[in-house]
C-alpha cells in the first residue's frame, strides 16, 4: 500500500466512552486526515493524552467541536491555520469572560436580594 492509499486512525471519545475512527472524525468535520493533523500540530485541538504516533491518539468531544469551529472559519473565513489558532484563541478568552460575568451577576444578584 502506498503511503497516499494508508489510513491513519484518530479516535475521538464522548462522554459516553465512544470512539470514533479517523474517517468518522474527517466525515464528521467535513475535512481530511492531514487537515486533523496540522490542527494538532497548531495546537489548535489537542488529543487527550499525549502518544508518539497520531493513529494512538484519543480526542474528546470539545476536540471535534473545536474542529467544526476551526473548520468554519477557516472555509467561511479563509483563515490561515496561524489565524485559525489565534483566533480560537481569542474565542476562547470572550466565553470565559462571558462566563465570568454571568458568575459575578449572580454573585451580585444574591447580595443585593434579587433572584
Amino acid at each position: 500500500m502506498s503511503e497516499k492509499n494508508s489510513i491513519l486512525t484518530v479516535e475521538v471519545m464522548d462522554s459516553n466512552g465512544t470512539t470514533f475512527t479517523l474517517h468518522e472524525v474527517c466525515e464528521r468535520g467535513e475535512c481530511h486526515a492531514e487537515f486533523v493533523i496540522k490542527l494538532v500540530s497548531y495546537g489548535i485541538i489537542a488529543p487527550v493524552e499525549p502518544a508518539t504516533e497520531a493513529r494512538q491518539w484519543l480526542f474528546d468531544v470539545a476536540a471535534l467541536a473545536r474542529l467544526h469551529k476551526a473548520r468554519r472559519l477557516q472555509r467561511d473565513l479563509k483563515m490561515n491555520l496561524p489565524g485559525l489558532a489565534m483566533t480560537l484563541e481569542l474565542l476562547d478568552e470572550v466565553e470565559d469572560m462571558r462566563k465570568e460575568m454571568e458568575r459575578v451577576k449572580r454573585q451580585l444578584r444574591q447580595l443585593t436580594g434579587e433572584w
